[in-house]
């Protein structure tokens, strides 16, 4: 009686490494362009071993898969502005696929594979990076060797004048893209797709006023991890940067907006921490690898980076409260106070950085103003209100709105102030030059204990250089 459970056993051996090495099959391809390089992404049934290779004369990039089908045509991979020319198959072996793609310009090719999340399956992924005219990774005709120069005169450094008045830089990300669509609400609409209206809108708005620049992270349908965004940002010298969504909840009846600040300590709420980690999980779609240092001591780079962290963490909670103050009037909010979390795209020392949620793209109801053009506008003045009513109080130096308010012609209207620990009457009324008579008559305050958290408004005033 023990024969039927031992030759069940033996079966089960023999056929897991049948299954183990069953032929995949690529059942679609898709193409990405992005501003420096090209992603494809192969869809599989299965994991697959794989190799990539360039060759030249002429340039291609060769892909060999491994015990794989095609059960696809590949098609449109040679359109729009990839540097791909013409695809050809065959098979290199019996049971391996070869892939070659022609291409116009050399490239550098790097490939990983992508196990299953919840929207796809096996995927290999394959990214041809732009090469840079001045790289040395391009082919260069040798240089005849010459005789060092004398040593010229180092020149002089002229100090710019204090009303250099050059702009203040925002740099909007539109968050997800490419093969990572974000949430998706009633109907399919995507979140990438959402998102990158309402940026494209905000730096409409902020272009259009003097003294400001905007600066999109995203300009396209493709992918940026999320360590990148922030890369991109700092290389265009941004003074603020700000990350759109429109996610989606645990529960479909979850409304309203938010704005995020880094937390170094967690999430403030549930729900915000429910909200990183989906954030942060969107870098497993795209792929991206993780990022070390090295070149500093683990302990002085954690001191200097929580340095730097509160400094700009203040300036985030405080231009945060304003966005939402102003969100607050077209929309409805989830919470009326700033909220922190962990999300990955805001660890950025050097520079304020919130994500703005612009509602609940689960929900149905905002699924729909999402939707429509006129919401996105309105969302678009209301976070840019917020970043005008910031910088017109903190103007960093040398800025148009600087050299305005040192001049005695900036104008500021009525703003809130939410109190932290520390602060005091005495202290705003410094701070915004406003007189303590005139924050207590315009807060109605019986005397000058403040609590944190308390929400003030703080009068309109000329702000004048001192």
């Amino acid at each position: 009686m023990r024969i039927q459970p031992l030759l069940a056993a033996l079966i089960i051996c023999i056929s897991l490494p049948l299954q183990a090495f069953a032929a995949a099959q690529i059942n679609s391809v898709r193409l990405w362009r992005a501003p420096d390089n090209t992603r494809l992404v192969f869809d599989l049934t299965g994991p697959v071993e794989h190799s990539v290779f360039t060759l030249d004369a002429p340039d291609r990039i060769v892909i060999d898969i491994k015990k794989t089908k095609l059960a696809t045509e590949l098609k449109g991979l040679t359109d729009g502005k990839s540097p791909i020319t013409q695809v050809r198959t065959g098979n290199r072996e019996a049971d391996e696929l070869r892939i070659v793609l022609d291409i116009s310009e050399q490239v550098t090719p790097k490939s990983f594979t992508l196990a299953p999340n919840q929207q796809y399956g096996h995927r290999l992924v394959v990214d041809l990076f732009d090469i840079a005219p001045n790289s040395n990774l391009k082919k260069t005709t040798p240089q005849p060797v010459t005789q060092p120069s004398k040593a010229l005169p180092s020149p002089k450094l002229t100090s710019l004048p204090a009303s250099s008045k050059r702009d203040i830089i925002v740099a909007i990300d539109a968050g997800h893209g490419g093969e990572d669509p974000g949430a998706i609400g009633p109907g399919g609409l995507r979140e990438k797709d959402v998102v990158l209206n309402i940026a494209k809108e905000l730096q409409r708005q902020i272009n259009a006023e003097k003294g400001f620049r905007a600066e999109l992270v995203r300009t396209g349908d493709y992918f940026i991890p999320l360590r990148r965004r922030t890369d991109i940002a700092r290389k265009k010298g941004a003074d603020l940067f700000v990350s759109i969504h429109a996610d989606a909840a645990p529960r479909a009846a979850a409304f309203g907006a938010s704005v995020f600040a880094l937390s170094d300590s967690g999430a403030t709420s549930e729900t915000a921490r429910w909200l990183a980690d989906s954030e942060n999980r969107s870098d497993l779609i795209g792929g991206a690898g993780n990022v070390k240092l090295h070149d500093k001591d683990a302990v002085l780079a954690g001191v200097l980076l929580d340095l730097s962290m509160t400094a700009s963490l203040s300036s985030s909670l405080d231009v945060g409260q304003k966005i939402l103050s102003n969100m607050g009037r077209i929309t409805p909010l989830h919470k009326k106070r700033v909220e922190q979390a962990g999300f990955m795209v805001l660890k950025s020392p050097d520079m304020p950085s919130i994500l703005v949620e612009t509602g609940f793209i689960s929900n149905p109801n905002e699924s729909k103003k999402l939707a429509n053009k006129s919401h996105q506008q309105a969302l678009a003045r209301s976070i840019h209100s917020g970043i005008r009513q910031f910088f017109q109080q903190n103007p960093p130096p040398g800025s148009y709105v600087a050299w305005l308010r040192d001049s005695g012609k900036l104008a500021i209207g009525p703003r809130e102030h939410v109190v932290r620990k520390g602060e005091s009457v005495s202290l705003l009324a410094e701070r915004y030059q406003v007189s303590p008579a005139q924050l207590r008559s315009a807060n109605k305050l019986k005397t000058d204990v403040l609590k944190i958290g308390q929400v003030l408004t703080v009068p309109a005033t000329t702000l004048a250089g001192q």
